[in-house]
């Protein structure tokens, strides 16, 4: 799976193993290409590890990794507005605990199966390892889509996916959070329904309200982190986002905060979108515009240009064929592909960072390391919301509330320390620049050598 001039009979038995190891999961999960896609881009990064290291495969680690610790399937009845019964499938993938309870988000929408919760589970393993923070890595969610829901429906049906789950979660054993058609309203019903279940318990899920034991701070996260992470990678090279054009894909929660930031930072973010297309700023986005119509009235971003008549909008637009220094993609996983990355590079982009989980398909990275451009996956550079879900479980355990500055403080901390991470392992591994490589190798290691110390689990 990596090539060389120069073969050593140790790359060259690793590279089996990762092949092997490729073909069971293929063969055991037939028709999962997200899935797939994750564990190919993860094994191919492994090979100087295992060369150097057969103690990995001595004890099976990477047979173990790829198996989830257990994968639930679910039923959710509810009844909608009319009085019809509606039937969804939940799921709650529990990859791995080496370093800590399973964390990871909750993802409703109409795409979500088991391949995509268990693509999402496999990265949120190494994600999480990277923050640093005590926490294993866990997935979820339903084919349920919120959209055009009424809240009473929505309701409904949180209480009913909770019903299941609450069996299966706690805040020593697995604790879920928000991901795309999971926000603020979600997870009020999601934890009303477990404490009406259950004792009152703040760690069970995170991206709680303020009210009730949420943490600042965790709203802007994953958006945060992502520009923190941009400006490390731009900083390594004597530049920096003052100045630069930069375009976000989506408009949900990542992309709002991303735009933020970025703003704030000195950058211009001349584009966002939802499914519909995209808007076209040259001001530069109006964040709180868009605030208003994505979290308060849930509307289209092509109403944009109604407040913004100087904008526009491009139905079904491709916001990848705009000219940009920064790109940002923030939507959803594939997005990018290798003709729009060609596009991207041909445009002047020089740098992109994951704001979405694992947006650039597997040939789009290749453009980009090809092309010199720095590169944030996702795994590294959107670990940001994790890293502030798991200092909301510690404000949480001590009974106490941080300020925004104080939670702040330590994402810009969490992040800085990625890269740094990722950056010196990928130089330690001969692939000095290629974050993709140091990501997943400084991930791996933490996360195989828990599971070497606590034996054959």
């Amino acid at each position: 799976m990596v090539q060389s001039t120069t073969l050593t009979k140790e790359v060259e038995a690793a590279e089996s193993y990762t092949a092997r190891i490729f073909e069971t999961v293929k063969k055991r999960n037939p028709s999962e290409s997200e899935f797939h896609q994750a564990v190919e881009e993860f094994l191919q990064s492994l090979v100087p590890v295992l060369a150097k290291e057969p103690k990995y495969e001595a004890a099976g680690i990477l047979e173990r990794l790829t198996e989830p610790e257990r994968l639930i399937t679910f039923r959710v009845p509810w009844v909608d507005d009319n009085g019809n019964v509606k039937v969804n499938r939940g799921f709650r993938v529990q990859f791995n605990s080496a370093i800590g309870p399973y964390k990871g988000g909750l993802r409703f929408h109409p795409s979500v199966n088991g391949s995509i919760v268990k693509f999402l589970g496999f990265e949120q393993i190494f994600k999480n390892s990277l923050t640093g923070l005590p926490i294993g890595g866990g997935k979820g969610g339903s084919d349920f889509d919120p959209k055009g829901k009424s809240d009473n429906e929505v309701m409904r049906f949180c209480q009913s996916f909770m019903s299941e789950l609450q069996k299966y979660i706690g805040p020593n054993t697995d604790v879920p959070a928000g991901d795309i058609g999971v926000g603020a309203r979600e997870i009020g019903f999601l934890f009303g329904q477990y404490k009406r279940l259950n004792a009152f318990d703040a760690g069970t899920l995170t991206g709680k309200g303020l009210n009730y034991g949420g943490s600042l701070t965790r709203t802007e996260a994953t958006g945060y982190g992502v520009v923190y992470f941009t400006q490390e990678m731009l900083q390594d090279k004597a530049d920096s986002l003052k100045g630069k054009k930069v375009i976000v894909s989506g408009s949900g929660n990542v992309a709002i905060y991303a735009i933020e930031k970025a703003h704030e930072l000195g950058a211009t973010v001349i584009a966002c979108s939802d499914s519909s297309g995209y808007i076209r700023d040259e001001n530069g986005i109006n964040v709180a515009t868009v605030k208003q119509l994505k979290e308060q009235e849930r509307k289209r971003i092509s109403e944009y240009t109604t407040h913004h008549p100087n904008a526009t909008f491009v139905a079904n637009g491709d916001i990848w064929s705009l000219s940009a220094d920064i790109a940002l993609p923030c939507a959803t996983q594939n997005e990018i592909n290798a003709d729009q990355a060609a596009t991207l590079v041909k445009n002047g982009v020089i740098a992109v960072a994951e704001g979405a989980n694992m947006p650039s398909t597997l040939d789009a990275v290749a453009v980009f390391q090809e092309n010199d451009v720095l590169f944030g996956p996702a795994k590294a550079a959107n670990a940001g919301g994790v890293a502030v879900s798991a200092l909301e479980m510690a404000q949480n355990s001590i009974r106490m509330s941080w300020t925004f500055e104080e939670v702040d403080s330590h994402l810009k901390s969490i992040m800085k320390n990625i890269y740094k991470n990722a950056s010196a392992t990928a130089s330690a591994y001969d692939a000095s620049g290629n974050l993709v490589v140091g990501s997943n190798i400084a991930g791996f290691l933490k996360v195989a050598d828990s599971m070497l110390t606590e034996g054959i689990i």
